[in-house]
């Protein structure tokens, strides 16, 4: 049933840290959408630090204070870069019945044939070309791209300027760093980045990497312990 026009929509962006204030900006052209079915359309933060009652001019709400709100519709999106964290919040909310809204900035581009999950975040300037499959909870942070042809699983984490090339697959709750580059894959052959895994700064993948573990290096290989 459509909403009369006089009715509020709440947006929340859970978190209140760095990422989650880098978004912000990115929700607020997301929500422009809203206001097709609603001239009231609230954005806030949602944290548990409640230090700061405002924070670059949104207000900021208890996860409870959120549910309970009155609101006609509600939606949300996850500002924490923790997969863990991300999925556990973004659990509990669907389970709240708070639907995920995509938060996507205008210069983002996707091409054709591309699949994403919900709730991705694709920061400016961020680019997943043809034919590519993305999993839930996605993000996509500044400068960073996916090229064609790439399965990427859930509550997946690409840093700035993450360069990730044709036929690889990535799996849930990976981590790729700042700056990482991934060689491509071939075509019934992806370079295979396993569940879990992280790739550290600046590191170059030429290779396949297991589950849960961590490489860093030209050409990266898995961090030394000590």
């Amino acid at each position: 049933m459509a909403l009369a026009r006089t009715e509020r929509i709440l947006v929340g962006v859970v978190g209140a840290g760095g990422f989650a204030k880098e978004i912000m900006p990115i929700a607020r052209y997301s929500s422009e959408a809203l206001k097709s079915i609603s001239e009231s359309v609230e954005l806030v933060f949602v944290d548990r630090d409640l230090s700061d009652a405002v924070v670059n001019g949104h207000g900021v709400l208890s996860e409870n204070e959120f549910f309970a709100d009155t609101a006609s519709k509600k939606f949300f999106n996850v500002g924490i870069g923790d997969s863990k964290i991300r999925q556990r919040i973004s659990e509990k909310f669907l389970a709240q019945r708070v639907k995920p809204l995509d938060f996507r900035a205008k210069s983002a581009v996707t091409y054709d044939a591309v699949d994403i999950g919900e709730g991705a975040v694709l920061c400016d300037n961020s680019i997943a070309t043809s034919n590519c499959r993305i999993g839930r909870f996605f993000h996509l942070n500044i400068n960073a791209y996916v090229a064609h042809d790439c399965e990427i699983g859930d509550f997946v984490t690409f840093a700035p300027s993450v360069c990730c090339n044709g036929f690889v697959s990535i799996g849930d709750h990976s981590y790729i760093g700042t700056g990482a580059v991934i060689r491509h894959g071939k075509r019934g052959q992806p370079l295979m980045i396993g569940e879990g895994a992280v790739v550290g700064m600046g590191a170059v993948v030429t290779k396949d990497i297991p589950p849960y573990t961590t490489v860093v290096g030209n050409p990266a290989r898995p961090m030394a312990r000590n």
